[in-house]
């Protein structure tokens, strides 16, 4: 294991030789250090797809999606930085930057008031964006005439609206699709499947490890002197740490908006690119394949990738599968799936961010699409398969000929076989 390891990063470290860093990357766009905030449409594909096979046809999407962009989810990621501003302002504490920075979260406050977690016109616009190219991509499935369009959603309304706005793109360039809509806690199990048995315990025992990371890479001694005139002060009354954070999750977020109120320019580069980097790592520990939580945590997502074959198993006829949820499905689900690196192994985690980045996975929007195709009437062949993550042609982790496209038969054993192995270690594990 540890040979493959050490190859997979031998691997990507060549590979990524001639291609921008990701510091390199987050320099040049400063909103990829947004991770999970990252505005989809602010790194949309610049490659054409790869045509279909002579001799196929696509003729099924299989897709699972995450809501778009939104406001923050607690009131205290908007109040907690606005009251310790407002705390210090009154006895004289700020700076002018300091006095700067309250102004700017407090007039951006008023559109926040119950909107917490809410889709935002920019995550809505997400959507379309996404649906309108699926029919443009796929016109022989999204413009068949009176095509099933089986779409479901978790019971969150953002999510329920990114499902809406998809299949009114859908609706406009096929008005004979035929759509069911379905949203419902009896989806939850695999649409949001919550973490359980060995997962949750290897969860468990990778928070700590989260922490440490995150204390390692942030440093906020040069920000709180720029906001604040007595450092004894900050010393005293604030977890400076914790604030500069806070401060860094509202900055990256703003791209969920049509707001000119921006305050990445308080940041310096290399402590956006830090901060980008403590994400970066806790959430390959949390979600991904990390080492330290002995590569457990994707199959998170085991129901969801069981009902993505078993569906499949049932197509028969040119149709799609939408699924609308959120990124803690979409990022385990991408590692599980073993789509290009996601599935990396690094054990070295302060070298995480030359193998892997987040950006690339799950910004507001991330989706996965599956699409099969079949041999075109009169024509023998296998039925294959072709994966998109972020509208961007991924490596499946089988062998193939004809890349991006994969015999559908090997690449379903080879999901069964390992999900039946985590399936196994589980029930053991639970028998101890």
């Amino acid at each position: 294991m540890k040979h493959f390891i050490l190859l997979l990063a031998a691997v990507a470290l060549t590979s990524s030789a001639s291609a921008q860093t990701a510091r390199e990357e987050i320099k040049a766009n400063k909103y990829l250090s947004g991770s999970q905030y990252l505005d989809y449409n602010r790194r949309l594909p610049d490659k054409p797809l790869t045509p279909t096979p002579k001799g196929y046809e696509p003729y099924y999407m299989s897709h699972y999606g995450r809501h778009g962009s939104r406001w923050l989810i607690s009131d205290n990621s908007y109040t907690g930085p606005r009251d310790i501003l407002r705390d210090a302002k009154d006895q004289d504490k700020l700076t002018p930057l300091g006095e700067e920075v309250l102004r700017k979260i407090e007039a951006f406050e008023p559109t926040s008031v119950k909107r917490l977690g809410d889709l935002s016109t920019v995550g809505e616009r997400q959507h379309h964006g996404i649906g309108k190219r699926l029919a443009e991509n796929f016109p022989e499935i999204f413009k068949a005439k009176n095509v099933p369009i089986d779409a479901r959603s978790t019971v969150v309304n953002r999510c329920i609206l990114s499902m809406i706005a998809e299949c009114e793109e859908l609706a406009a360039a096929n008005p004979t699709a035929r759509f069911h809509n379905d949203v419902s806690e009896s989806l939850q199990y695999y649409l949001n499947q919550p973490w359980d048995g060995l997962v949750k315990e290897t969860g468990n025992d990778g928070k700590l490890r989260r922490e440490n990371f995150r204390n390692k890479y942030t440093h906020p001694e040069r920000l709180m002197k720029a906001l604040f005139n007595d450092q004894q002060y900050v010393f005293s009354n604030l977890r400076a740490g914790s604030f500069m954070r806070s401060l860094f999750e509202i900055a990256t977020n703003m791209q969920s908006h049509d707001t000119d109120i921006e305050l990445f320019s308080i940041f310096t580069d290399e402590e956006i690119y830090d901060l980008w980097k403590q994400n970066n790592i806790g959430w390959y520990i949390a979600y991904g394949p990390s080492p330290l939580t002995k590569g457990i945590m994707p199959f998170s997502q085991r129901n969801l990738l069981k009902n993505i074959i078993e569906t499949a198993d049932t197509v028969t006829q040119t149709q799609a599968t939408l699924r609308f949820g959120h990124e803690v499905c979409v990022m385990p689900l991408a590692c599980l799936l073993e789509l290009d690196n996601c599935a990396v192994q690094v054990e070295n985690l302060d070298e995480l961010d030359q193998y892997w980045q987040n950006y690339k996975i799950f910004p507001m929007g991330c989706n996965i699409q599956l699409i099969f195709y079949r041999p075109k009437k009169g024509k023998d062949g296998d039925i294959l398969i072709k994966a998109l993550l972020n509208e961007r042609e991924a490596k499946l982790p089988i062998a193939t000929d004809q890349y991006p496209y994969y015999k559908w038969s090997e690449l379903r054993q080879y999901y069964l076989d390992k999900l039946a192995k985590f399936e196994a270690l589980n029930s053991k594990q639970n028998s101890l």
